[in-house]
C-alpha cells in the first residue's frame, strides 16, 4: 500500500505549431505560442527558424501579450 501518494494526472497531448533551428548543428526549437516575434531566431545559436508541427504536452502561455 501507497499511503498518500497522489493519483497520477493524466497528460494532455496535442500537435503543437511549433519553429525548429534550421542549422544542422543546432537541435533548438520553441513553442509557437511562446516565440518572442513574427519571424523568430533561434535562442540558441542565432539561425533562423521554419515552422512544423510536433506532438506536446499541452502548456499554455499567461504572460501578458506585447504589442
Amino acid at each position: 500500500m501507497a499511503f498518500g501518494r497522489k493519483p497520477e494526472e493524466e497528460i494532455i497531448t496535442a500537435e503543437t505549431k511549433i519553429w525548429e533551428c534550421t542549422s544542422d548543428s543546432c537541435k533548438g526549437w520553441i513553442r509557437d505560442n511562446f516565440k518572442s516575434s513574427e519571424d523568430p531566431r533561434c535562442p540558441l545559436c542565432g539561425s533562423e527558424m521554419e515552422s512544423t508541427t510536433k506532438v506536446l504536452q499541452v502548456v499554455d502561455n499567461n504572460s501578458p501579450i506585447k504589442d
